[in-house]
């Protein structure tokens, strides 16, 4: 009641100014509320609070659809609300990069919409899906030079250029048999995805990131875990070069070997499950 007395006082020109002030602050207030209410729920759920939320939903057209239902599983096991999601993903992230050329072949309807539906389907579970190092794709009609280590490769990110590197014909070969964990695609993207939640602070990425810790905890503290997973051949040599080499390795049999991961190792699959937030298409 004073505060309306003492507001009163002021001219027009006042009022508004105050009422701005004190509009900036409730939102400030509710702002902050809101992202502790969600801190206790991701520390207690290990999730978001909420993942899909769109003012509008971008569409891709009937040609870019068709190339989707053609040549991406993970896309035909989605329901058809989230099918609606993944094209909106989709769409947007072929609007947010820059797609390059390199080595004589043009950038292709099929480049653009397979490239960007692996990403997006890697951060389906994620709120922000951009993958915000990543602001350009150079993609190679074959494997490429590069002077990173002066040998011949079929990919690669570099954080500095914030450039995903492709080998078109080996990315294509990741998609032509669906579980042989072998899938160029998700292994560059996997690293890209691993780089940029160290670096970031948003929801999806400190779940990434503290999940990383906690599997690499439970590998290294666990011998005969560890020891089982080596004697079981189920993931492949490259896989023990480094821990982001296993993780990138990991989500490769993820992706296309979930049952059998699930079943061989559960602890392992529940953590890779937990950090892409994964509760769809049947995983």
């Amino acid at each position: 009641m004073l505060l309306l007395i003492v507001i009163e006082k002021y001219s027009l020109g006042s009022k508004i100014i105050l009422g701005i002030f004190f509009a900036i602050l409730a939102y400030m207030f509710v702002h902050f509320a809101v992202k502790m209410i969600e801190m206790g729920y991701v520390l207690k759920r290990k999730k978001p609070f909420y993942v899909h939320f769109y003012y509008f939903l971008r569409k891709l057209d009937n040609h870019q659809k068709a190339i989707l239902k053609s040549n991406f599983s993970f896309y035909n096991k989605l329901s058809e609300k989230h099918k609606s999601y993944f094209e909106h993903r989709v769409a947007s992230f072929i609007k947010d990069k820059d797609f390059i050329a390199r080595g004589g072949s043009p950038i292709t309807e099929e480049m653009r919409v397979l490239i960007s539906a692996t990403a997006v389907m890697l951060t389906f579970g994620f709120r922000d899906f951009y993958i915000g190092l990543i602001s350009k794709i150079v993609v190679y009609p074959k494997k490429f030079y590069s002077k990173s280590n002066d040998s011949y490769h079929k990919g690669e990110f570099n954080p500095k250029l914030k450039a995903l590197v492709l080998s078109w014909e080996d990315f294509k070969k990741g998609f032509d048999v669906n579980d042989d964990n072998l899938n160029l695609g998700i292994h560059e993207f996997t690293h890209a995805i691993h780089i940029n939640s160290i670096k970031e602070r948003d929801i999806s990425s400190t779940i990434f990131s503290d999940t990383f810790k906690e599997l690499s905890t439970l590998i290294n503290n666990n011998d005969t875990l560890r020891n089982q997973i080596i004697a079981s051949k189920y993931f492949r040599n490259y896989a023990y070069t480094n821990q982001f080499e296993f993780l990138a390795v990991a989500i490769e049999n993820f992706i296309e070997t979930p049952d059998n991961f699930q079943n061989e190792f559960p602890e392992v699959y529940d953590k890779v499950k937990q950090m892409l937030n994964f509760n769809f298409a049947g995983y």
